[in-house]
């Protein structure tokens, strides 16, 4: 083979010097691909506890690993030939306004300690990517708060009942002066469940200093200057009610609420109402019947009851039952783009993201939640065109099958081709 020296111009069509990335955040950011990614980048930048009561689940931790296998287990059938266009629609609306992207940001609790922007670095990123936000009545940052973050976006309000009704109703009409448009009534937290890894760290709210987290922090000095030099940790939208954090938690537990609860904020709300943490069929048809706008099929991301429900395992069913009636929503393991459009296409008309929005946020703070929006969209848009679709109301049963490791419960029957 005869062999010559390469010139200049083929030398630089192969070879190319990336320019070096100074900043850290940047580089980790860029360099994460998947959720997965971020998740590995938060473990490194968070304390154990921290990290894990995020991570972590109720028990044995059974309910999120089926959940998460159950997304894991979808086999796509894609069209072909069918001569789409280069571009898909990923928006829709949702409980009656449009969203860029079939995703919303689920309410989490404590956020701030995940890190110091918290529920502000998540409200800002939905606005900027045109999907709702999810504030938690045990948020660290406020109702009108978060509104001053997301002033032209859409917020929904996630209502515990608290023991306190009046609090409760207080709640309610300042979420409705704020202009949030959607309330998400949550029903699968009567008590707390019983979240081990977070009993094995000791952990504790506000988190507190020991020689065990002391060892665990002293590679991660930045995460304890943050929370050490800004505002105290507090449940933001329950100041004022003279109890303390662990006081404020127990109150936002009780296992009374009842239909008549549901009834009550109906009236006090305008809005969107959404019941969230519904585990069973004939729970589904009931909230139909009640008139709600919407329910969220939600094992509270495993981290309740242990062994509960599979939420995409009922979402067929769920649909055929109630479908026409209420629209529907589902969370709980949910890691990747391929993820949402499997739901979708099961008949979900929305998704909540929260693992997958704190991983983001702990790996970066505001940027970090612009990635993780980022890496979901873009795996929304691939499978959508793999999978030879247009639109997201192309999205139907035909694109997807389950595979059953588990035996069917008989409310959630095989997908049969």
């Amino acid at each position: 083979m005869k062999r010559q020296l390469p010139t200049a111009s083929q030398l630089s069509q192969v070879l190319s010097v990336r320019r070096p990335v100074l900043d850290g955040t940047t580089r980790r950011l860029r360099s994460a691909l998947t959720i997965a990614d971020l998740r590995a980048v938060a473990q490194r930048r968070t304390p154990r506890a921290a990290f894990d009561y995020t991570d972590g689940a109720a028990e044995r931790e059974i309910s999120i690993a089926r959940a998460r296998r159950a997304f894991d287990d979808i086999v796509f059938s894609p069209d072909i030939l069918r001569g789409l266009p280069n571009q898909v629609t990923t928006s829709s609306r949702i409980l009656g306004a449009r969203s860029e992207l079939p995703f919303a940001i689920a309410p989490t609790g404590f956020t701030r300690l995940m890190h110091t922007e918290g529920e502000l670095a998540g409200a800002g990123a939905a606005g900027a990517a045109g999907i709702p936000f999810t504030l938690s009545t045990l948020g660290t940052a406020s109702i009108e708060e978060v509104r001053a973050a997301n002033p032209g976006g859409r917020n929904w309000f996630q209502l515990y009942v608290m023991k306190d009704r009046e609090v409760t109703y207080e709640l309610v009409r300042r979420a409705a002066a704020a202009g949030y448009d959607t309330l998400h009534f949550t029903v699968d937290t009567p008590i707390s469940g019983s979240r081990l890894r977070d009993r094995r760290n000791g952990f504790s709210i506000p988190p507190q200093l020991t020689m065990r987290t002391i060892a665990n922090t002293i590679t991660r000095p930045w995460w304890w200057f943050d929370l050490l030099t800004t505002a105290p940790l507090e449940f933001s939208s329950l100041t004022g009610l003279g109890a303390g954090i662990g006081e404020l938690v127990d109150a936002a537990m009780d296992p009374s609420i009842s239909y008549t609860d549901l009834d009550a904020v109906r009236r006090l709300w305008p809005g969107k109402l959404v019941v969230k943490g519904v585990q069973s069929l004939s729970d589904a048809r009931k909230l139909a019947d009640h008139g709600v706008d919407g329910i969220v099929l939600s094992n509270h991301g495993g981290r309740q009851l242990d062994r509960a429900p599979v939420p995409l395992h009922l979402l067929p069913a769920a649909v055929r039952e109630v479908g026409q009636d209420v629209e529907i929503g589902i969370d709980t393991g949910i890691m990747s783009g391929g993820d949402i459009v499997a739901a979708v296409a099961l008949g979900a008309r929305f998704t909540l993201i929260g693992r997958a929005y704190l991983y983001g946020l702990m790996a970066g703070g505001r940027r970090g939640v612009d990635r993780a929006i980022e890496i979901l969209r873009d795996e929304i848009v691939r499978t959508m065109k793999l999978l030879g679709v247009q639109d997201l109301a192309e999205l139907g049963p035909r694109h997807v099958a389950q595979l059953q490791r588990l035996p069917p419960t008989g409310t959630t029957p095989p997908i049969r081709r």
